[in-house]
């Protein structure tokens, strides 16, 4: 057991989120999408919802902040009435988490399919929405700041 990481995230997914730097995707997708001929690393949460999975995967996974959308979103096809509500889920999550309020960029259907092809890893989830497939760009973690690490010099003498 460890401290602090959401029961929520499989081993298997803590290991390939460890194992991807600045750049690498990961896509997140709903259950109609099809993960298993698109992946070149799959991750199966079938059980899960992505709002839930993107809620406990933001807490250690930070957003690319060199791009100017870190996340993207597949657009609806033109002529279907779906309005993906979802997204408003994603968008607060990001914001909450990432303090980013224009993070979503929106990828035509074929478009995104390509680029999740290329991703480092896609976690396949059992989300029911339509349109719920997202992308999320990892981002650096910076080193504390020369001010920070100062200020716990000075402490310690």
């Amino acid at each position: 057991m460890l401290k602090n990481i959401p029961p929520i995230l499989p081993p298997e997914l803590l290991k390939r989120m460890s194992e991807m730097g600045h750049g690498d995707e990961l896509v997140l997708t709903d259950a109609n999408f099809p993960a298993v001929s698109h992946a070149q690393r799959l991750v199966r949460c079938d059980g899960v919802g992505t709002v839930q999975l993107l809620d406990a995967i933001l807490q250690l996974f930070p957003l690319d902040t060199y791009v100017e959308r870190p996340a993207a979103v597949m657009q609806v096809v033109k002529g279907d009435p779906v309005i993906p509500i979802i997204w408003e889920d994603y968008r607060r999550l990001i914001e909450t988490y990432e303090d980013m309020s224009d993070a979503l960029e929106y990828e035509e259907r074929f478009d995104f399919y390509e680029r999740a092809a290329k991703a480092y890893v896609i976690v396949a989830t059992g989300e029911r929405a339509q349109y719920a497939n997202l992308i999320l760009k990892k981002g650096v973690i910076f080193p504390e700041s020369s001010s920070a690490q100062a200020q716990l010099n000075s402490e310690s003498n």
